[in-house]
């Protein structure tokens, strides 16, 4: 899971980058930023996940990605085709908050693990 957590990491920190030229660059690379921290964390810093505060700040963080898949949602039909995804802002944007909330389940992924195995050691 640190694996997938680092590439999502990566990942996530290029969509930030590319997003110099959009109109609302702030608040998408906004977006992508917290996600590509919290992959960052998960994959480097897993230890700071178990801290009660940063827990309570991941869990808004992935409540509001919840609802930002919803908003965002494309209506666009075929929004998963190249031709259409290519021409179409809002079908990047819906599936650009797919892949953040598919990033952070990944970190909760990461960080139960983690703290499963730091109990059974105990």
């Amino acid at each position: 899971m640190r694996i997938l957590s680092a590439i999502f990491c990566i990942l996530l920190v290029l969509f930030t980058l590319v997003q110099y030229n959009d109109p609302d660059a702030l608040f998408w690379g906004l977006i992508y930023g917290v996600a590509a921290l919290w992959c960052g964390l998960a994959a480097f810093r897993p230890a700071v996940l178990a801290r009660p505060l940063w827990r309570g700040l991941y869990a808004a963080t992935l409540a509001l990605s919840v609802v930002g898949v919803v908003w965002f949602w494309p209506t666009t039909p075929g929004f998963w085709r190249q031709e259409v995804w290519w021409e179409t802002e809002t079908a990047r944007e819906g599936m650009g908050m797919m892949i953040v909330l598919i990033a952070l389940i990944t970190v909760w992924f990461a960080s139960r693990r983690g703290r499963t195995g730091a109990r059974s050691v105990q």
